[in-house]
Formats: structure tokens, sequence, C-alpha cells
């Protein structure tokens, strides 16, 4: 029998991220001999090794690295149908609020865009309600997948729309958002080259896939924090034309000339067969 259980997943996906039955078995509130019975089993039924079991430890076959990818995405979508479900039938429900669509946006991102399509949308004779939700760098995508979100507006080529349908909206060049004193504030335009490597304002870091990349430059957590210190020099960033609309007075933003176009799509699950999803994408296919 080829199907697996969701309870299957779970377990080998905790191992496989862990690479430590014991804190996988902590991570699941289990005992760990169920645990690793459980992987036995799932193996031999496979009929192929998942783990690499040896004195240092654990690590993942070949096999096991298709099962941890394909796995997530199971549980991802078992996820998201749960979560898209509840929201459904709240509408169905006599007396129930009316469709809800629960719309990811970067924070600060496309807010003029953003305002347009809300305005746009809600002018429409059966317009679902819209739940804005506000998220970090390189969110989106994961809020899709696991249901927490119907529909995103996301960002090429910082977003990967890999997985999903989508709309490109809005093509506009890259901005250096500097602080107001800084010498590099009084130029016309700016190359990458300007700001990759300057001592005094290294680039802020936001976070990738849950870890910072290299750099001197500040660990960024939020926008708030991002734009204090901005204005208090000591660090820069670079962002869409568009986001000239949250710059403070103390932040100056520059054009940068070599940088590559930003195109932001609005995106959604390509096997959504939502109603109200449908025509919010007229809706912002017509802006």
């Amino acid at each position: 029998m080829d199907a697996l259980e969701t309870r299957e997943l779970r377990y080998f996906v905790a191992v496989a991220e862990e690479l430590h039955f014991g804190r996988a078995a902590e991570r699941l509130g289990m005992a760990q001999p169920p645990l690793s019975r459980a992987i036995q089993q799932l193996e031999r039924r496979l009929g192929v090794s998942l783990l690499t079991r040896n004195r240092r430890g654990v690590s993942l076959t070949g096999a096991g690295e298709v099962l941890l990818h394909e796995g997530r995405a199971a549980l991802d979508a078992s996820t998201a149908a749960a979560r898209r479900t509840r929201r459904a039938g709240g509408a169905d429900r006599p007396g129930g609020p009316r469709d809800r669509l629960v719309l990811a946006v970067k924070a600060a991102a496309s807010h003029e865009l953003l305002r347009k399509l809300l305005d746009a949308y809600a002018a429409e004779p059966c317009a679902a309600e819209i739940e804005v939700l506000p998220c970090g760098m390189c969110e989106q995508p994961e809020l899709l997948r696991d249901g927490r979100a119907d529909v995103a507006l996301m960002h090429a080529p910082y977003n990967s729309l890999a997985g999903f349908d989508s709309e490109e909206l809005m093509t506009e060049g890259q901005i250096a958002v500097l602080p107001a004193g800084h010498p590099l504030a009084t130029r016309k335009t700016l190359c990458l080259a300007d700001v990759g490597d300057v001592p005094d304002l290294p680039l802020a870091r936001w976070p990738r896939h849950g870890t910072y990349p290299p750099g001197p430059g500040p660990e960024i957590h939020d926008q708030t924090q991002l734009a204090q210190l901005i204005a208090l020099g000591r660090t820069m960033a670079v962002f869409p034309d568009s986001a000239r609309s949250w710059l403070w007075a103390g932040h100056t933003a520059v054009p940068l000339t070599d940088a590559p176009p930003v195109v932001t799509h609005i995106a959604w699950p390509a096997h959504s067969r939502s109603l109200a999803l449908a025509g919010l994408i007229r809706t912002a296919a017509r802006l």
C-alpha cells in the first residue's frame, strides 16, 4: 500500500529535521522507543532506508531527502485544508460572517497598490471580507502553503512563485534608503556597488529560511526597528520604489540605477476553487 498516514509523516519530518531521535521525540511529546519503531515500520512498508544510523548520529539517505521534501508539502497541504475549511464553514453557518479571505503582504511594501486594491474590491457587490496579514521578508509562500493565507502580494525576484498561480500587477525600480545626513544621501543616483561596501553604513540583514546571512549589518526583526536604525545612521536598506510611502523624515531615498526591477504579483494556491478569491483576482487584474 502506497498511502502514507499524516501521523507517519509528522514523525518522520520531526526526525529528519532534528536528525536526533531524542530531540524529535521531545518535540512530538512522546517517548523515543515508539518513535524509533514507527520509523522502522515506515521504512519496511516503503521498502527503502530513509535514515542512516551510526555512532555519530542520524543522517538522511537519498530516499529520506525526497520524503522530507514531499512530507513537508503534504503536511502543509493538510494543515491548509483544515484552516481554509474552517474559514469557509464560518460563512456557511446561519448568522455567521460573510466569506473571508486572508491576504498576506510584506509589511510596508506596495502600500499604494494595496490601498487601491482593497478599495476597488470592497466596491464589488459580493465582496468578501479581506483580512490583511502583514508578514516579514519572504514569508508569503509559507503562509500560502500552510493555509494561514489564501492569497498574497509577492515580489519577484525576492519571492519564489513556484507552485502558485499568479497575475503580474506592477513593475518598479529599487531605491537605497539611507540616513538623511549621510554623504551618499546627497547623490542623485547610486549603483549597487556604491551601497554594497560602506564601512560606516552596512546593509541591514533580514532572516532567510530562519537564519541571517553573514555580514556586519544589524539583524532586523521588523520594519519599525529597521526604520529607527536607518534614522540613527546605523544601517541602510534596499527596497522597491513604492517603499517611499513609509519613509521617516530622517530617511532619504536614492534611486539605484543598476538594481533589477521588482515585479509585484498577486499569487494564490494553484488548486484554489474559491469564488471569493476569483473575484479578488479579477479586481487586481483590472488595476
